[in-house]
């Protein structure tokens, strides 16, 4: 099929919550049915042709007895793994890598549903519509890829989703190499360029040992787009779930600081108790010493009865010693007191430091959603827009059709891809380039004797909106005709 692409997209994790599980294996009760289709793109009576494919590439219904997390630690008992992240109050170790594979959506409804008219619509009844047996050849494709690449024993599922718009897998893969949990060397490389090569590399892979026999080009990688191959409804829960995390992150810093203050008060107040002790300690020494030394000059000058004196002598030397042993051990547990106490400060500087880095990324974060989210809104709309132009204009009369000649509207509307491709060169300043773009597309109306370039005081926007008026402009056919409708 012309233009389709195949979709990768990578997504590390430090472990999988029963909530993610229950989502791919759609292990939702009535309410959380309801829930997940008010929300988004599900189609409850497609959900019966979702398979997985387990070990040895066979086919079968997914099995909701166990949820992913109970999958993953059973394949860890049975290899004799440990999960890094068992027993931290924080997980810190990525040991999930969850991977969509798929296509472009029209590509992958036909090898999921064939020639059979599907509903897309929401609440539309599709009982009726029996899954294909290419979708399974090109899911056990799949799953070879990922078995030779990775290794069988580490996928904790492999479960492909066909009641959504768009027919994809989702593969939970535990990265472990070697009987050890290893991402950095199996994905991430020493560091990002090599991170950024590795996907590149793995998009070609996966085009060339699956998808150019299944009628789909290689597409792009994350890292050679920043784009993320995502579904409406995976997009929001991709949002939904990073969102969560960062509040979570938040919330669990906020708890540690609370503790931290608390052991804090604790040690200053040990450190206080020992500090006292010690300077009563040192002022009952220092009391001895001088008894001691008056003792010992009154024998020196036999004043008194020699005997009496020297018991004196050795109570007073036993006592001292007392006194600097009970000093010594207090000096110790203050020594160490005081290096609790500091360590506590700078576990408090360093919790309050992420912290207030959690927060400015959760404001960066929503302000980046909030981007996305508008493009999306935007691109959605003139998609809509331009749409419906192109059927109401075909139902005008000439007449009526005049009164747009020479509009924005109408150029993008016939001529949307050309427009935005002359638009952005001049927008960049690649002003000759624009103009040969469009002399060779059919355009030439511009005129190249205009003075043209951004003014000083002119901000994006302004720019933006005048470049598409010129890219209209120079879009419009050279001999003055309008371009066919």
């Amino acid at each position: 099929m012309a233009n389709a692409k195949q979709v990768l997209d990578v997504h590390v994790s430090k472990g999988i919550t029963v909530a993610q599980s229950n989502e791919h294996m759609r292990n939702w009760t009535e309410k959380g049915w309801k829930r997940a289709t008010d929300l988004g793109n599900y189609d409850p009576t497609r959900e019966h042709l979702n398979f997985e494919v387990v070990s040895g590439g066979k086919i079968r219904p997914i099995d909701k007895g166990r949820s992913i997390p109970e999958r993953m630690a059973e394949l860890l008992h049975k290899r004799g793994i440990k999960d890094p992240n068992e027993g931290l109050e924080e997980p810190r170790f990525r040991t999930v890598v969850n991977i969509i594979f798929g296509g472009s959506r029209t590509r992958m409804q036909e090898l999921a549903f064939g020639k059979q008219e599907v509903d897309f619509e929401k609440g539309a009844d599709n009982r009726h519509i029996k899954r294909k047996s290419e979708i399974e050849r090109w899911a056990k494709d799949v799953y070879s890829f990922v078995c030779g690449r990775y290794g069988e024993q580490n996928i904790a599922a492999f479960i492909v989703h066909l009641d959504e718009l768009n027919p994809h897998v989702h593969c939970t893969l535990l990265p472990i190499k070697d009987g050890k949990f290893a991402y950095k060397e199996i994905f991430a490389g020493k560091d990002k360029y090599e991170f950024s090569e590795r996907m590149k590399q793995l998009h070609t892979d996966f085009y060339a040992e699956v998808n150019s026999k299944w009628g789909m080009s290689r597409g792009s990688s994350v890292s050679e787009t920043g784009k993320k191959h995502r579904s409406t409804e995976e997009y929001r829960r991709m949002l939904s779930e990073e969102c969560s995390t960062i509040e979570e992150n938040i919330s669990r810093h906020q708890q540690v600081l609370s503790s931290l203050h608390s052991d804090i008060r604790m040690a200053e107040r040990r450190v206080k108790g020992l500090t006292s002790m010690v300077e009563n300690l040192k002022k009952e020494q220092a009391e001895k010493e001088a008894q001691l030394s008056a003792l010992k000059n009154d024998m020196e000058a036999r004043k008194g009865d020699a005997q009496t004196l020297s018991a004196e002598k050795e109570k007073l030397e036993n006592e001292l010693a007392a006194i600097q042993n009970k000093l010594a051990d207090k000096q110790e547990k203050l020594q160490t007191a005081d290096r609790q106490l500091s360590e506590l400060k700078e576990n408090m500087d360093a919790i309050q430091e992420r912290t207030e880095e959690l927060k400015e990324e959760a404001y960066k974060y929503s302000r980046d959603v909030h981007s996305k989210v508008d493009s999306l809104l935007k691109d959605a709309m003139l998609e809509n827009m331009v749409n419906e132009w192109r059927e109401m204009s075909a139902q005008m009369k000439p007449s009526e059709r005049q009164l747009f000649d020479d509009t924005l509207l109408c150029s993008v509307a016939e001529r949307g891809t050309e427009v935005m491709h002359c638009a952005t060169m001049l927008f960049l300043g690649m002003v000759d380039d624009a103009t040969t773009f469009a002399e060779t597309h059919g355009g030439g109306s511009g005129g190249n004797d205009l003075k043209w370039g951004r003014d000083e005081d002119e901000d994006n926007r302004a720019w933006a909106l005048r470049c598409m008026k010129m890219a209209s402009r120079m879009m419009r056919p050279s001999s003055g005709k309008k371009a066919k409708r």
